[in-house]
């Protein structure tokens, strides 16, 4: 009688089951690199702060734990959600994919996000930072760094995109009869963005200038290399301090900058939800419905009427 019988393998580590989440999240879902390299560093820091258990092991002890220590670390809300997130798609994958028995996915409780106002740059604010982007050397040939991220600022408050799709255009991505490009945008979906005339003309400049043959519309020095996002962070800082402007400015700060103007120009919200590329229109409104007060005050004024005629004065 043979006694050999298939061996069970044992339930997978947290940091055992990432591996092929994030492989899977990557190709079936379609999560941008940006996402994957987040969750990667989330869910090393859970299995750093409350051991590298079996996933089928996780427990609501260990979520709560979990909550404790970043709580102790004073991890804000957004970073609290992001790391139960990362948690929970883990558990999903495990139980859906890998056909594991793992705690449930939504006895996970996020945090609520407190609502933040809105920071953006107001007009005098624009024009002193662009004001101090040094486009021309000292005998006034053109200086490539400072016309590159002069070009970038341009596009990021012409079009309202995120530093990520603008990084990711190619030169021939660009229609320039219609001022418009498709982007692969959050979520890894496609998308159409519109430039304003004036961000096009500084694109035009900055593409005469270049010499290089790289397909890329932003490359680093002598286009041996598209720009990434730690190419940009030194001159973001050194205009803000240039232009002693107090607010952290940063390619998002420029995005609501943009979508921010549009609502104060009288834009719907509806359109400011398509240029952005917001999938819900509810993100549109949490973000911007209430900034502009000025037509709040006027739209109060219009229409909060009980009474067709005026009360008659008092005696």
């Amino acid at each position: 009688m043979s006694t050999n019988q298939t061996p069970v393998s044992a339930p997978p580590l947290l940091t055992e089951a990432a591996g092929p989440f994030l492989a899977f999240a990557t190709v079936e879902l379609g999560f941008a690199p940006q996402t994957i390299a987040k969750y990667t560093e989330c869910l090393g820091l859970v299995a750093r702060w409350i051991g590298d258990v079996p996933v089928t092991e996780l427990s609501k002890q260990h979520i709560l734990a979990l909550k404790s220590v970043m709580l102790s670390r004073n991890h804000s809300s957004g970073r609290q959600v992001c790391i139960l997130a990362a948690v929970k798609r883990l558990l999903m994958f495990c139980q859906e994919e890998l056909g594991l028995t793992v705690l449930q996915p939504d006895t996970i409780v996020l945090p609520k996000r407190p609502r933040r106002e809105v920071v953006y740059l107001n007009t005098a604010e624009v024009e002193r930072f662009l004001s101090t982007i040094e486009i021309c050397n000292q005998d006034g040939r053109p200086f490539e760094a400072g016309l590159r991220f002069r070009t970038l600022v341009e596009v990021l408050l012409g079009t309202a995109m995120r530093i990520s799709e603008a990084l990711s255009l190619n030169r021939q991505d660009i229609d320039w009869v219609d001022r418009e490009a498709v982007v692969i945008g959050k979520g890894n979906k496609q998308r159409t963005v519109f430039f304003t005339e004036r961000s096009l003309l500084w694109v035009k400049r900055y593409l005469d200038q270049r010499q290089d043959e790289h397909p890329a519309l932003f490359v680093t020095q002598g286009g041996r290399s598209r720009l990434s996002r730690t190419d940009i962070w030194r001159p973001f800082t050194r205009s803000r301090r240039l232009a002693q402007i107090q607010k952290r400015v940063t390619p998002h700060l420029l995005r609501h900058t943009a979508a921010t103007q549009l609502l104060l120009n009288g834009c719907p919200i509806g359109h400011i939800k398509e240029i952005l590329g917001h999938e819900r229109l509810d993100t549109t409104c949490r973000y911007y419905l209430g900034l502009d007060r000025r037509a709040a005050k006027q739209a109060h004024q219009k229409y909060l009427v009980y009474a067709v005629d005026p009360p008659a004065p008092l005696a």
